[in-house]
C-alpha cells in the first residue's frame, strides 16, 4: 500500500469534522505506537541481530503503515521513516481493517480504503472540494465504520501476542495475552451485554461529543442522539512516552493515565457493573501491639478490583509494579524499608514485584526485550481478574538491646522479609506504609537504550497506599 493511503490524520479534523477525536488521538499510546522511542531502539537491535526483515513480526501492532508501505526489507535504508511513520496508529490503521482473527500478533486483514478526490488536500479550494464531496457521498465514508470495531476480537488481533519457530528457531510461546484472560474472567458474560464488561467500555468511554460521530444506534445501551463519542485517548497504563516525546496533548494524558492507574477515572456507563474504589486493592494485617523478643507478622493482600485482564499486563520483561514498604518510629525516624529506589532508580534486591524472567535456551535473561532469542519463562507473577495474592513480612523484636534479630524467614515462605526493629528504641509506636507502585519501563532497559549518561527514568505512579501501626511494648523485666 502507498504509505498516504493509511495516512493523513490530521485529514480527518478539518472542516468541522474530526477534530474531537483526532485531539484525544494525538497524545495516545496508538497514535505514538510507532515512535515510541523504547519500540525505535527494540527494533533497531532485532534488525542488526536477525535482520530488517524480521522486524514485521512487530510493525503489524506498532507501525502498520511502514510494514504495509514495504519499509521493513533488506533493501531499505530506514525501517520506520516513510511518510505517516509519526501517526503510528492512525485513523485509517484502525477503520481500514475489515476482517481480524485472535490468534494475535496483528492477525487482521486490511484493504486499501477507497479515497476522495482532492482527499490528501490540506488548503485551498482542492480541500474545499474535498469536504463538499465527502458531505455529498459519503457512503465511502460511512463504511470506515463498523460493527466489527466495538468487539473484544477486534481488540484481541493486537492484544495478544506470541512467539513461535519462525522467531525463536525453538517453538511456540505465549507473551502478553489481554485478549484471553479477559474472555476467562468474570468480566465476561458472553453474549449478555448488560452483564459483560469489553475493551472500550473500559479504554473507550463515552465523553460529551459535538463530533458527526456521535450517537450510535448499534450499541446496546446508547442511541443515535445521545451527544456522545467514545473516546480515543485509550487509556492505559503508559505514563513514559507521552512526557518523553512531548506530544501534543502530552500533560493531560499523563494526568488522565496516572489517574486511571489509582483507579480514579469514573465511567457511568458500566457504573452498576464496574468495580468501585482502586485499580488493586491493599489490606495489611497486623498484631495491634506486641513485645520485645516476639516477631511482627505483617501480610500484605493484594486484590484485583477493576481490571480487565490480567495485571500488570503487557511486556512484563520490562513493567514493574511493586511493593514498597516503609516502617518509622514515633519521631519519624526510619526503621526499615523495603522496595526503595537509590539513586540511580534501580529497585531494591528482594523487593515484592508482579513481573516476567524470560529466558533464552542457554538459561540467560531476557532483560533487553530480545523476545527473538525467548523460549519460555522461568518466573512469573500478576493478578488474575477477581484473585489476589500475598506478600507476609516478618519483624523480629530482640528481647535485650544490642542482641543481633533473628531470622524469621521460613524455607517455605519465599516472600516473607524480615524487619530487623533496633533494640536501643524502647516502647513506642511503629507506623507501617505500604505502598503499591507502577512504571512502564525498568531502568535496566533504560540504561541499555538510552545510555545511562542521559539520565533518562520511567515516571514512578503510587497505585494505592494502606497504613497500620503497633505498638510496640516493653518487655517484662527480668529479676
Amino acid at each position: 500500500l502507498d504509505s498516504q493511503a493509511l495516512a493523513g490524520s490530521a485529514s480527518c479534523a478539518t472542516a468541522g469534522c474530526h477534530e474531537e477525536i483526532f485531539e484525544e488521538w494525538q497524545p495516545s499510546a496508538h497514535r505514538y505506537a510507532a515512535m515510541d522511542p523504547v519500540f525505535q531502539g527494540i527494533q533497531e537491535i532485532m534488525a542488526k541481530q536477525v535482520g530488517s526483515e524480521a522486524t514485521r513480526y512487530c510493525a503489524g501492532c506498532h507501525d502498520p503503515i511502514s510494514l504495509f508501505s514495504g519499509s521493513k526489507t533488506l533493501a531499505s535504508k530506514s525501517l520506520t521513516r516513510t511518510q505517516g511513520y509519526h501517526e503510528g496508529i492512525s485513523c485509517l490503521a484502525c477503520h481500514a481493517i475489515k476482517r481480524v482473527d485472535v490468534r494475535g500478533n496483528a492477525d487482521y486483514t486490511v484493504t486499501d480504503p477507497s479515497s476522495y478526490l482532492w482527499q490528501w488536500s490540506t488548503n485551498g479550494l482542492a480541500k474545499i472540494a474535498r469536504d463538499f464531496l465527502i458531505r455529498s457521498y459519503p457512503r465511502e465514508h460511512q463504511g470506515l465504520s463498523r460493527p466489527l470495531y466495538k468487539t473484544a476480537e477486534y481488540c484481541g488481533s493486537c492484544h495478544k501476542q506470541f512467539i513461535d519457530k519462525e522467531i525463536n528457531q525453538v517453538g511456540w510461546v505465549q507473551l502478553q495475552n489481554q485478549y484471553d484472560t479477559w474472555k476467562s474472567s468474570h468480566w465476561n458474560h458472553g453474549s449478555v451485554p448488560g452483564k459483560t464488561i469489553e475493551c472500550r467500555e473500559c479504554h473507550m468511554p463515552l465523553v460529551e461529543s459535538q463530533d458527526p460521530a456521535a450517537g450510535d444506534l448499534m450499541d446496546y445501551n446508547r442511541s443515535p442522539d445521545d451527544g456522545k463519542h467514545r473516546s480515543h485517548r485509550f487509556l492505559a497504563a503508559n505514563q513514559f512516552v507521552p512526557k518523553y516525546l512531548q506530544l501534543e496533548g502530552w500533560k493531560e494524558q499523563t494526568e488522565l493515565t496516572e489517574a486511571w492507574l489509582r483507579g480514579e477515572i469514573e465511567i457511568p456507563e458500566i457504573d452498576e457493573k464496574w468495580a468501585d474504589g482502586p485499580v488493586v486493592r491493599l489490606d495489611l494485617e497486623a498484631p495491634s501491639e506486641v513485645q520485645r523478643g516476639e516477631t511482627i507478622e505483617l501480610r500484605v493482600t493484594m486484590s484485583s478490583n477493576k481490571v480487565g485482564h490480567g495485571f500488570p499486563t503487557g511486556p512484563l520483561d520490562m513493567i514493574q509494579s511493586w511493593l514498597r514498604v516503609e516502617v518509622t518510629d514515633s519521631t519519624g525516624q526510619e526503621i526499615f524499608s523495603s522496595g526503595k529506589r537509590d539513586g540511580s532508580h534501580f529497585i531494591d534486591s528482594g523487593s515484592f514485584m508482579f513481573k516476567a524472567e524470560a529466558v533464552d535456551q542457554a538459561g540467560n535473561l531476557i532483560d533487553r526485550h530480545n523476545l527473538w532469542d525467548m523460549v519460555g519463562v522461568r518466573f512469573k507473577r500478576v493478578l488474575f481478574p477477581g484473585y489476589s495474592d500475598t506478600a507476609t513480612y516478618a519483624i523480629d523484636c530482640p528481647a535485650q538491646p544490642g542482641q543481633p534479630a533473628g531470622n524469621g524467614a521460613k524455607e517455605n515462605r519465599p516472600r516473607t522479609r524480615n524487619i530487623a526493629i533496633p533494640t536501643d528504641r524502647g516502647s513506642g509506636r511503629y507506623k507501617i506504609e505500604v505502598s503499591l507502585l507502577y512504571r512502564k519501563i525498568d531502568q535496566f532497559l533504560l540504561n541499555d537504550l538510552f545510555g545511562s549518561e542521559e539520565k533518562v527514568t520511567a515516571p514512578v505512579t503510587v497505585m494505592n497506599r494502606a497504613q497500620t501501626s503497633v505498638e510496640i511494648q516493653k518487655a517484662d523485666a527480668v529479676e
